[in-house]
């Protein structure tokens, strides 16, 4: 009897359906780092008065960093990032505005769990400071039935897998959907984990509902 495989006119095609996107970049050293260092230094004044992160524990600043002086830069990098991802998405909106954007800054053991970002259309991160133990994010399997039955895998693949972990550096600037889950796990080194978080909507959309605050 006549396999399948040799009944096809030519191998099957794989179809990948409802893709999530993340977009990476890389910013130059010359850029990134001045940028990092304003950064840096707002960040040093903020925790002088409200007290930087214990051991174990993740730092969160209030969310309107993107209106003060220091981070005027990197909210345009993150403006043009945002047209970018838009264009690729085949998105005619111009109207858009940041709802949010926050640092974080985890000490040795600091985490931040599974989450995503409600009431947002992109979501981002930008790295101020990594290091060896602390320059990952995970992104989460995004549907809740795909989980239903877990059969065992001989090998862990872009079909089969329901997290992948995203390699990052100082200067990278991530951009992905809101509703993606993602966590990160414990800093395990030495120095701090340094991210920058923001939320992204368009301008006609944000009066409809308040926008929810991840972590990052």
């Amino acid at each position: 009897m006549e396999t399948l495989h040799e009944s096809l006119a030519a191998a099957p095609e794989v179809l990948r359906l409802f893709p999530a996107f993340v977009w990476k970049a890389q910013l130059r050293p010359e850029l990134h780092a001045p940028l990092d260092a304003a950064i840096l230094r707002e960040l040093d004044e903020l925790m002088r008065v409200s007290g930087g992160p214990a051991p174990g524990t993740t730092w969160q600043s209030g969310h309107g960093l993107h209106r003060r002086e220091p981070f005027r830069g990197l909210a345009r990098t993150i403006d043009d990032a945002v047209r970018t991802v838009l264009a690729f998405l085949k998105v005619g909106a111009d109207a858009f505005e940041i709802t949010g954007c926050w640092a974080s800054v985890a000490a040795r053991g600091g985490t931040i769990r599974m989450h995503s970002h409600p009431n947002n259309f992109l979501s981002g991160v930008y790295y101020v400071q990594v290091q060896p133990g602390a320059d990952t994010i995970n992104f989460h399997e995004p549907r809740p039935q795909a989980a239903v039955i877990r059969p065992p895998v001989t090998e862990l693949t872009a079909y089969n897998t329901d997290q992948v972990v995203v390699q990052v550096a100082r200067g990278t600037l991530l951009v992905f959907p809101a509703w993606l889950p993602h966590s990160v796990d414990p800093n395990a080194s030495d120095a701090p984990r340094v991210s920058i978080s923001f939320n992204v909507i368009f301008g006609d959309f944000a009066a409809l509902a308040k926008p929810l605050w991840g972590e990052e």
